[in-house]
């Protein structure tokens, strides 16, 4: 019976994965390559097939090479004698180049529908992978129970259900940003080979996502001076022993960042390998000068694609209505409660309440993470409060997309809430009516996802007062070309409706007289 207790978070967590694959795989597959797509597809297959990687380069390579991969093994056709390709040798043509190129691979050199669904099949299962990391961190930081509500709040999520099966690097880069955020805490908690390996190669990850995750230098940078204003109970409490204590676990950091520029500098050297040096011409030519181009390529190539990031991180922006000419403070504050589910936000407000009464009423005898978790609850903040800043200060504010971090950080802040309120049951009534509230609320996050389905781009909660959602916000927030197979469904059926029509209108005025006996007698065609 224990088992079978112990057992059943599990089996609720694969249910809640699976309603994930079936909604968001379901909603993917019915829609048209988007926008961004067009590029990252094209560039992921010329990064595998040709090793050169002059498609794309204002995005780091990881998710297109993941989506590139059955589209390889598949055997996927690209012509690499088009103009697409050729003119895009050069460092501003490729901006150019990849849309046409990439439009060609997904529409023209390959059944649209196949190459498409099979290039967000690796991007399904990542979305899905960083489901199960959420389910893991909560339930480590709260109980079973509080793993299986943080993972009920993240497959209910419209942006996820939205943006997380397309070929785009958003979700690369959360679950990647959140396998860094924990291995840097066990890493501060324990600086051992194994904690600096994991976090070396999370670290990595990241990084090789999108380039906005250079944040996480400044998040690391945010959790030290945090423990330096606010120490743990897991610092000495000798200065001296405390001094040695943030030295060892500073030159693991140091350790574990140059394993990441490691493992980034081998993955560009490979996929630049056969990249024309031409943008090296400003070097003289000598022996040695065609290994030294080669290089010098990978370094090369990613600043070039972070100056190419940072040329394009200012836009104009649409909310509530008004036209800005860049980015707005309150730009994803707004958008999160317009695009968040109106029961989350309680949620989060629940657990806020929550821990507040825990404190007050149960005080030392309750502490909201377990003690060894204490450090990685001071990440989750740390890295939240950074996250959450750039996002605000940003000029580019065009998506919910672009929030994804700062989300998956609040959905596991819930993790101590179900360990609260059982706490709270022995000395107070109304817990047991807030742990009822709680499974209320996470019930109707799913029932609202089920019920939305498959129309989760344009999903506005009841924070938008029944406003059309154009008159809200634009741009991926409500449409980015996904409908287009429903465009094509529905002229199709008004095209096959006004024959009917026509067929109709002609028997009534043509009638031809039918023998006794006989069956209907229609007009000649």
């Amino acid at each position: 019976m224990s088992l079978q207790k112990l057992a059943l978070p599990k089996v609720c967590a694969a249910g809640l994965l699976l309603l994930m694959a079936i909604l968001a795989g379901g909603a993917a597959w019915r829609e048209s390559i988007t926008i961004d797509e067009v590029a990252h597809v094209g560039a992921g297959v010329s990064y595998l097939q040709k090793l050169d990687y002059r498609m794309n380069e204002e995005h780091p390579p990881l998710a297109k090479v993941l989506a590139a991969i059955p589209l390889a093994i598949r055997g996927v056709h690209a012509d690499y004698s088009n103009a697409s390709w050729t003119f895009s040798r050069g460092f501003f043509h490729q901006y150019l180049g990849e849309w046409a190129f990439g439009h060609a691979v997904a529409m023209q050199w390959n059944d649209p529908y196949a190459t498409i669904r099979w290039a967000r099949f690796p991007m399904l299962l990542l979305t899905l992978a960083l489901g199960w990391v959420m389910y893991v961190f909560g339930s480590r930081l709260g109980g079973e129970w509080g793993g299986l509500l943080c993972l009920a709040a993240y497959v209910t999520t419209p942006a996820f259900l939205t943006f997380g099966p397309l070929v785009l690097t958003d979700v690369a880069v959360t679950l990647f940003t959140m396998l860094t955020m924990w291995a840097f805490a066990e890493m501060w908690r324990a600086p051992t080979r194994a904690t600096v390996l994991k976090f070396g190669l999370a670290f990595a990850g990241a990084l090789l996502s999108k380039f906005s995750s250079g944040l996480l230098l400044f998040c690391f940078l945010a959790f030290i001076l945090s423990l330096r204003l606010r120490p743990t109970a897991d610092l000495p409490a000798d200065k001296l022993e405390r001094r040695r204590w943030r030295r060892r676990r500073m030159w693991r950091l140091v350790k574990g960042t140059l394993l990441a520029g490691a493992v980034i500098y081998a993955v560009y050297f490979v996929l630049t390998w056969n990249q024309p040096t031409d943008s090296f011409s400003v070097m003289k030519h000598f022996p040695p000068s065609p290994m030294l181009r080669r290089l010098l390529m990978p370094p090369w190539t990613y600043l070039r694609g972070l100056a190419g990031f940072a040329g394009m991180s200012s836009r104009a922006t649409f909310i509530l209505g008004h036209s800005y000419p860049h980015g707005v403070w309150f730009y994803f504050p707004v958008l999160f409660f317009l695009k968040s589910q109106t029961a989350f936000v309680v949620l989060l407000v629940l657990a806020a309440v929550v821990a507040g009464i825990a404190k007050r009423k149960l005080k030392a005898r309750f502490a909201l993470v377990p003690d060894e978790m204490r450090l990685h609850w001071r990440a989750i903040w740390m890295f939240l409060l950074i996250f959450v800043a750039a996002c605000m200060l940003s000029r580019l504010t065009i998506s919910i997309r672009h929030f994804a971090v700062p989300i998956a950080l609040l959905i596991l802040t819930l993790a101590p809430l179900p360990r609260a309120i059982a706490a709270l049951r022995k000395d107070w009534a109304g817990a047991r009516f807030l742990g009822w509230a709680t499974a209320g609320l996470a019930l109707t996050c799913a029932i609202v996802a089920i019920w939305a389905y498959p129309n989760y781009f344009p999903y506005l909660s009841a924070f938008g007062m029944g406003k059309p959602g154009y008159a809200l916000m634009n741009d991926s927030n409500l449409d980015w070309n996904q409908a287009l197979p429903d465009v094509e469904r529905f002229t199709d059926f008004q095209s096959l409706r006004f024959m009917l029509q026509r067929h109709s209108s002609g028997i009534a005025r043509n009638p031809r007289p039918q023998t006794q006996g006989s069956g209907p007698s229609f007009p000649p065609e």
